[in-house]
Parts: C-alpha cells; structure tokens; sequence
C-alpha cells in the first residue's frame, strides 16, 4: 500500500511502494496515482500532446509493456486519454525511474519512493541508457519475432554498434532520436490501433521499390495489443545529410525573385501571362519570365517534379500487396469523399461566418465570395462523377507538402508518410488519386509565395496588391511547369492518371479540397493569412 513519508526529507516524495521496480505496474495502486492528476498534468504541457484544444476528462492506462535487454528494464504505457467532448486519443509514454536528484528535471513526471529507495519516474526518452536499449534491439532483432513486443530490422541494418544518441529537436507530434549522428529513430507519440502509414510507406518505397529519394527503412518497433492488433511504437531510418527543408529553401529563392522586381525595373502590369494548368516545358516560359525570376527557381521545380511523379511509379507500381495494388475509382470512394468534404466544408462555412469580424481588406472580400458562392463551392464536391473517371488510385502520401521535403544539393528527399493529421487512421490509407498529392504541393507554393510577401512586405518598394499580382502570375508557371514533367514521366510508367479534362478536374477538386481544409486553420490561428487559401478558392471557382 502507498505510505506517505514525513516531509523532512531532502526533497519531497509523498509516496513509498514497497514492491521492486520490475513489478511496479502490477501495482493497482500505483497504477491509480500515476494516472490521476499526476500523469494529465505532465501530459498537458508536452508540445506533442494533441488534445489541447478539448476538455480532457480522464485518463486510462490502454497497455502496458516491458522494453528490456537483460536486466535492464523500462516501461512503455499506452494512454488512452479521454476528453468530455466524448472521444478519446492514445498516446505512448516510456517511462523510467531515476534516483538522482539533479537528473531530467524538467521531465519528472512524479516523485516516488520504491522500496525507500527516492527518486522520480521520467520520461524515458531522456534516459540515453534507454535509447541504447532501442538502438540494440532493433540492431540484433531476429527475423521472425513472436514476442508481444516485436522489434524488426532491414537485412542492410548491420555492422554498426551503438556510439550516441540526441534529440533532433523541434517537432510536433513525434520525438526524433539521432543515433550515431548516422540513423533517426522517430518514437510515435499519438497512437492508432494499426501499422502507421509512415512505417508501411518507408518499408514499401526504400525496402519494396528501392526508391532512393526518401530516407531508407532500417527497423522498427511495434507491439501486439489485447485485441493482437499491430501497433506501431517507433520507426528507425537512416538519416540523410542536408541543407534544410524544401519550405525554407523555397522562401530563400522567392525572396530573390520578388527583390528582382525592383532590381530589373519590372512592370508587373506588362508580365505575360498562362493560363491554369497549361503544361509547360522550360522553352515555354516567356523570355520575361526567365529574366525576372531567373532559371533555378525552375530548374528545381522540375527536379522536384521528377522526384514526385516517381514516388508515384513506385507507388502505383505494385501487383502483389494489396495495401499497395492501384484501383479504380467507384461508388464505395465517391460516397466516403463526399461524406468527408461535405462535413468539414459545413465546419469551414461555420468558421468564416464565425471569424468574419477578423478579417480585412482583400481577405474580407474574398470571405464574403466564398459565403456567396457557398451552394456552388458545395455543388462542385457533390459533383463527383467517378463513372467518368478513367484514371487510378493508389496509395500517395497524404501530406505532401513543401515542408515534408528535404533539399541537398541539387536534389530532394520525401519525408514523413503519416498523413493527413486530422484524418483517421483508416482514412490515411485510402487509395486517392496521386494529384491528391500534386494538389498538396501546388497549395505549398501558392502558400510560399504569399509568406514571403507577408514576410518581406517593408522590403519591396511595390505595393501588397501589386506583390500579390506578380505572385499569382509566377505560380502559375510554377505550376505550369511541374505539370509538363510530372505528366511525361508518369505517362512513360504507365501509371494512369486520366486524360487531360479528367486530370484538369481532379487537380481542380483537389485544391479546392486542400484550400477549404487550410482555411479552417487560418482562421483560428492567424487570420491575416486567411487571404491565402480563400484567394485559392477563389482561383478555383473562378475559371
């Protein structure tokens, strides 16, 4: 039973369990105290807890099991976190017990006494003890392992031995470990009852397809659960030296070409224009184009056009695994899409009505076309045809964006196949249309070179709506020539993606999709860049 002990101790621990650490999750009662105000008042404060926005009501431990290599043991916990707005969210949690004092002080998680030995329990991913004992077992995984907690390993996974381990820094929803400066072992935080999409993408694409353009699959972990369902705890791949992320990169070039603007004396007004979704060679863009903007920023868009149309070869190039074989489109999907948009495009018309008052200028009439235009917005989703759909499904990344790109040197590598976040995870593994993916990128410039415009603003003699002109004219070259490369190389695979009406409809769709996703956000985090994906709306419903 948990005693409490006199505080004239060195430092405060109200309680003591006279049971051995190894057995201390068999003990209801400490059981009872970690998961009571102690463990949601850690929780709540984690930048990658992801329930901030809801009432949380309380919490329950889903699973428990060890994470050993001989002696040496820790705990991973499975959350289930459970909020008053009646839904629920599990989390993984690996926890240690540390005795001294000066150790992981911003991550204890409760002050305890275990057989009148004082200490705290941690976070475990703060114990480098723990992460060797992950890196070596991943390392000597066997080929077939039985047991609940499975660790597996890429056969190129050898000849290498434990050196040392960081933290890779800022991020959201996972903790990234670096191992060895050499290898990444990213620990899912939020967790679904499945195999997560990013650890069956990268196996796929580096192990399956040998696609070189993203990190390779080395291991990972996952545990069998009460229900013997594979869930997926941790992801190991190798780490791939670079210059940053395709958004940063991006931000960088865009600043150069808008700067030109006033260092060539360009008449924004005068600029040849394209019309939407035109493909477009290199030899196609005006001479005026190429003089203001320069020929890297297109060079790269057409590399990283080559990288995307082959993440969809290898993608759409499977016979055998049926999570992976194309499909077509029919009834099943065109009433799971509909059902989905219509939902979320209620939830968007409901923020803008709510949020009008915010918002301003440009944004504020684009706001108030959106409202007029509602019923044709809304009819543009319901008018999904898939009998005259030619083209097929496959498996894409679902959150294909600038900053899920790596740049290095002249080429890029495609990151981080989880999905869309706010989808569920069966949702994440519907087959879509890989102009699903196209759209996401497409929405990511349109976004870069508004941001840098906003970022930039006191720097540019021109003024925002003219900045905004040019902007909108380079994109859609931009676009334009990522079209032209995308469409040859994925034609010359074979991989179908309709003719050019279907594919100008489905590209269509999809932006329109995206930017009404987008636009919920904006509204509620920053409202200045609401601009962004209304004027995409507005592009769209426009031509």
């Amino acid at each position: 039973m948990a005693k409490k002990k006199s505080s004239a101790t060195t430092f405060h621990v109200p309680y003591n369990f006279d049971v051995r650490w190894e057995e201390l999750m068999e003990n209801k009662d400490f059981v009872k105290i970690f998961l009571s105000d102690v463990l949601e008042e850690y929780i709540v404060k984690q930048r990658w807890y992801g329930g901030k926005s809801s009432k949380l009501k309380y919490i329950e431990l889903a699973e428990y099991f060890r994470i050993q290599k001989n002696e040496e043991v820790y705990y991973g916990l499975i959350l289930e976190v459970n909020f008053t707005e009646a839904f629920y969210q599990h989390y993984f949690i690996p926890i240690a017990f540390v005795s001294d004092e000066s150790f992981a002080q911003d991550d204890r998680i409760l002050p305890i006494s275990i057989q009148n030995q004082e200490g705290y329990i941690i976070d475990a991913i703060n114990l480098e003890a723990f992460r060797k004992v992950v890196f070596e077992r991943i390392l000597t995984a066997l080929p077939k392992d039985k047991t609940r907690v499975q660790y597996q390993k890429s056969p190129s996974f050898i000849d290498c031995e434990y050196e040392s381990s960081r933290f890779m820094g800022m991020e959201q929803s996972n903790t990234s470990i670096v191992y060895n400066e050499k290898y990444v072992l990213k620990f899912f935080r939020r967790i679904y009852a499945d195999r997560n999409p990013d650890y069956e993408m990268s196996r796929f694409l580096s192990e399956t397809k040998d696609f070189k353009n993203t990190p390779a699959y080395l291991g990972s972990v996952q545990i069998k659960d009460h229900e013997n369902v594979n869930i997926t705890i941790a992801l190991m791949q190798e780490m791939v030296p670079n210059d940053g992320d395709a958004w940063d990169y991006m931000l960088k070039e865009l600043h150069k070409v808008f700067s030109n603007l006033e260092y060539k004396k360009i008449d924004i007004d005068k600029l040849p224009q394209t019309e939407q979704f035109v493909r477009l060679g290199i030899r196609d863009i005006p001479p005026q184009i190429i003089d203001w903007a320069g020929l890297n920023i297109f060079s790269k868009i057409q590399k990283l056009a080559q990288r995307t149309a082959e993440m969809h070869i290898a993608l759409g190039s499977e016979f055998e695994d049926t999570a992976f074989t194309p499909t077509r489109f029919n009834g099943d999907y065109t009433v799971w899409l509909k059902n989905r948009l219509l939902y979320q495009f209620q939830n968007r018309l409901n923020s803008v009505e709510n949020n009008l008052h915010k918002l301003e200028g440009l944004a504020l009439e684009l706001a108030q076309e959106f409202l007029e235009k509602k019923n044709d917005i809304r009819k543009r989703f319901v008018n999904f045809n898939w009998t005259k759909l030619k083209g097929e499904r496959l498996r894409v990344h679902g959150d294909y964006h600038l900053g899920q790109i790596l740049v290095k040197e002249d080429d890029f590598f495609i990151l981080d196949f989880e999905g869309e976040p706010e989808s569920t995870i069966r949702d994440r593994k519907v087959k879509q249309p890989p102009l699903k993916d196209v759209a996401g990128l497409f929405r990511s410039f349109h976004y870069a070179i508004y941001a840098t415009i906003f970022n930039n603003l006191e720097k540019y003699v021109y003024d925002q709506e003219q900045l905004f002109k040019a902007g909108e004219i380079l994109y859609q070259y931009l676009i334009g020539l990522f079209l032209g490369t995308y469409v040859v190389e994925i034609q010359n695979a074979n991989i179908n993606i309709g003719y050019q009406q279907e594919r100008v409809f489905l590209l269509k769709y999809c932006l329109l999709e995206k930017a009404v996703y987008e636009l919920g956000y904006e509204l509620n985090s920053r409202p200045r860049w609401a601009v962004i994906p209304l004027k995409g709306i507005s592009n769209i419903i426009n031509h």
